[in-house]
């Protein structure tokens, strides 16, 4: 059996930590070369030529809506899309905007389920980022889910950029190319302040000490590692990784497609 990713690349970390210390950029290339003898990348979308004859349909193995699941759109939907999403990846964030026009403007026909896969070799943050959206759900549930991760989404600039508080890692703060710190980090408010992952969950209306609470106990850590284990074990390695699933089939939508792309596999998933 597969162990989990994060333990898998546990004794990476420091060398990854020591290379970002001098260079986020270079830390992304290295880091997505070399960690555990696997590549594990941001996914762009897959030019006509990488893709050759394009994603086929094949055996569903990916899980259908489940409970517990964040699920926009109705569950009854005959079109699924289920997304495993990194909260610092910057393709991550261009498809999270995609998936909202899609849910929009297909309406009743097409779900969206999010699912969690933080690649913290590549972004130290986005674990602790994916637990905060699991407390959110915990709090408020998914009304708060989804309004704590479009937020987030709109808020962070990617690649390891949001001022996590007492979360935040490497430290010192990494320097960009431009000599200039790749984030800006403000002096923690409290024991437990969890910085920009605080002020948005005060804006979304959610207690913010229970919030921090939740986060600091680390108690949704579990739930966003059964979402990594299920997209590990089929051989999931970037982000984001995404499925369209329709009649017990399934197929992929490589990297963070534009929507005219993603409209038209929408439209062949309908017709079948």
């Amino acid at each position: 059996m597969m162990a989990p990713l994060q333990s898998r690349l546990t004794h990476h970390h420091v060398f990854i930590e020591t290379v970002q210390k001098f260079s986020l950029p270079l830390a992304i290339v290295v880091a997505g070369a070399f960690v555990a003898g696997a590549v594990l990348y941001t996914k762009a979308p897959a030019s006509q030529a990488q893709a050759g004859a394009g994603p086929s349909w094949t055996k569903q193995t990916i899980r259908g809506i489940v409970a517990g699941d964040h699920v926009r759109g109705s569950k009854d939907a005959k079109v699924v899309v289920v997304e495993f999403s990194d909260p610092e990846c910057p393709f991550c964030r261009i498809f999270h905007t995609t998936m909202q026009q899609v849910v929009g403007d297909y309406g009743d026909k097409v779900t969206w389920v999010y699912r969690h896969f933080p690649l913290p070799q590549l972004h130290p943050k986005a674990q602790k980022e994916s637990e905060a959206l699991e407390c959110a759900h915990t709090l408020g549930g998914d009304d708060a889910f989804w309004k704590y991760t479009d937020k987030l989404y709109a808020t962070t600039k990617s690649n390891n950029s949001l001022d996590d508080g007492i979360y935040n890692t490497p430290s010192p703060t990494p320097v960009g190319q431009d000599g200039k710190p790749f984030y800006t980090e403000k002096k923690p408010r409290s024991t437990t302040d969890a910085g920009q992952l605080s002020d948005i969950a005060s804006s979304v209306g959610l207690d913010k000490t229970a919030f921090e609470t939740c986060l600091k106990d680390s108690t949704t850590a579990a739930r966003v590692q059964t979402d990594v284990d299920e997209i590990v074990k089929i051989g999931g390695n970037g982000t984001p990784s995404s499925f369209i699933l329709v009649g017990g089939k399934q197929m992929p939508i490589e990297g963070a497609q534009p929507i005219a792309a993603v409209k038209k596999m929408i439209d062949e998933a309908l017709k079948r």
